[in-house]
């Protein structure tokens, strides 16, 4: 019989506990024994494991967070983790690992590879920034969550007369910002992957406040950059053991110097951890499914050092290798597809 261990890393998103339960009931299916691994890498470290069954997954598809814990361990930082990582593997009897992840995950689980450990990985985060897919598990249901704030801020922004800064998720890639901005209707977005001024903002909101619009809901991405405010004024962000920024506010600062230069009521909210929080929607859930079954099939095949993919509305696969360190970035089509509707909204 054969003995699959999954696990979730890095942060949390909706949808990952529809992955781990179908990665179980598929595996049931071909009479595979699947082991859940505790918080991320250090329970594959730790040997932390609980054997998962079709009873333990009954109920879990609703469930937002993961049902294993997670963790943003490193599991190559320490040296000699490799070498607990394969005693681990072999003294459980487990033929491969479902890594379920975003890039950070995803990198480590390539490295693992070259260790010789047999992976297949799963692409989850709700930045949608994933290199080789079109979409990863949680996007959804970010993008869904971030349009109803964007909704309910419009109703403020309008009676009061204020310009309302919205701060989302998206550390190098702005799909959460122009995917929800879109879809709520949003009077500016401002992405990581396309530069802006102080300046050239002032001058388009300017624009549609003398056109008679007299309010504006601007979305932005966190990890954005704009060049006419000085280092200096810009706190130092901390990292995790991952590498990842911990960004203080790229949303607070925009909505001071927009008051300060316009005169204009303004008005910032920070969605936060809301946004990865909460029951996934029925897009995140079937997906999930289907990666979660795709896995396993690859592993049935003797498949492993790839990851399962969404290519249109087929179900594919990508070598890890192509995916390790890379990030997949905004369409500059779309987002300035979206700037022409927001100019002829001005």
């Amino acid at each position: 019989m054969k003995k699959i261990a999954v696990m979730t890393g890095g942060g949390d998103c909706p949808g990952l506990n529809a992955v781990i339960r179908s990665v179980v009931l598929s595996g049931s299916g071909y009479e595979v024994e699947t082991l859940g691994i505790k918080n991320g890498w250090q329970g594959l470290i730790d040997s932390d494991f609980e054997l998962l069954s079709e009873t333990s997954v009954s109920g879990i598809l609703s469930r937002g967070g993961t049902i294993l814990g997670t963790s943003r361990t490193d599991p190559l930082k320490k040296p000699g983790n490799g070498e607990k990582i394969q005693k681990t593997l072999q003294t459980n009897g487990i033929d491969a690992l479902v890594v379920i992840g975003g890039d950070g995950t995803l990198s480590a689980a390539y490295e693992l590879t070259d260790e010789g450990i047999p992976v297949v990985g799963i692409p989850k985060t709700i930045d949608n920034d994933i290199f080789g897919t079109d979409l990863t598990v949680g996007f959804d249901t970010a993008v869904s969550i971030v349009t109803e704030m964007i909704d309910r801020l419009h109703t403020t922004a309008e009676s009061h007369h204020r310009i309302m800064v919205v701060e989302v998720m998206g550390r190098n890639a702005g799909w959460v910002a122009l995917m929800a901005g879109m879809a709520g209707g949003a009077d500016m977005i401002l992405i990581p992957e396309m530069r802006f001024t102080i300046d050239e903002v002032c001058r388009d909101l300017k624009a549609r406040y003398m056109s008679g619009k007299k309010y504006s809901v601007i979305v932005v991405a966190e990890g954005t950059h704009h060049e006419d405010i000085t280092d200096a004024q810009v706190p130092e962000c901390n990292r995790d053991e991952c590498g990842h920024e911990k960004f203080v506010g790229v949303g607070n600062l925009l909505g001071k110097e927009l008051e300060l230069r316009l005169g204009i009521e303004t008005r910032v909210t920070v969605i936060g951890h809301v946004q990865r929080g909460g029951s996934p929607t029925a897009f995140d859930r079937i997906l999930g499914t289907r990666f979660g079954v795709a896995a396993v099939e690859q592993v049935i095949a003797g498949n492993t050092g790839l990851m399962v993919a969404l290519h249109g509305s087929r179900i594919g696969t990508v070598p890890l290798k192509d995916v390790a360190s890379r990030t997949k970035p905004v369409n500059p089509d779309l987002y300035s597809l979206a700037k022409s509707v927001m100019k002829r909204m001005q």
